[in-house]
């Protein structure tokens, strides 16, 4: 059974950071693509960032600069540093893996995800 758990999340202040951690089960980890995404109360779920097997790695244009993917193969887990938060980036967050290669189309569509966590909530006050 797959399983993926976020941890991590937390309430911070604007200008803050946090690092949010993935740890997979259940499946060959090194083979799967992995997601971040996040959802925020009323608005759709968003595509965050990505990182290939291969570490290949992508980002929503809102968050250059500020937050950065990485994974531990050894570990099965993914993470996303996220530096110099602000108000919008409150949000529940996502992990997801899928081990299809994903595309630029691809990437950001929760659709082609097969597996997720249940999120971390992350409160960014001013």
């Amino acid at each position: 059974q797959v399983q993926l758990v976020e941890s991590g999340g937390g309430l911070v202040q604007a200008g803050d950071f946090l690092r949010l951690s993935c740890t997979a089960s259940g499946l060959a980890f090194s083979e799967f693509e992995m997601g971040w995404f996040r959802q925020a109360p009323g608005k759709e779920r968003e595509f965050v960032s990505r990182i290939s097997f291969y570490d290949s790695t992508y980002y929503a244009d809102f968050v250059k600069g500020r937050f950065t993917i990485s994974r531990d193969n050894a570990k099965n887990t993914v993470y996303l540093q996220m530096n110099d938060l602000n108000l919008e980036d409150t949000a529940v967050y996502y992990c997801a893996a899928d081990q299809h290669i994903m595309t630029t189309a691809t990437m950001a569509s929760p659709p082609a995800y097969e597996y997720w966590g249940k999120g971390t909530q992350v409160t960014v006050s001013s």
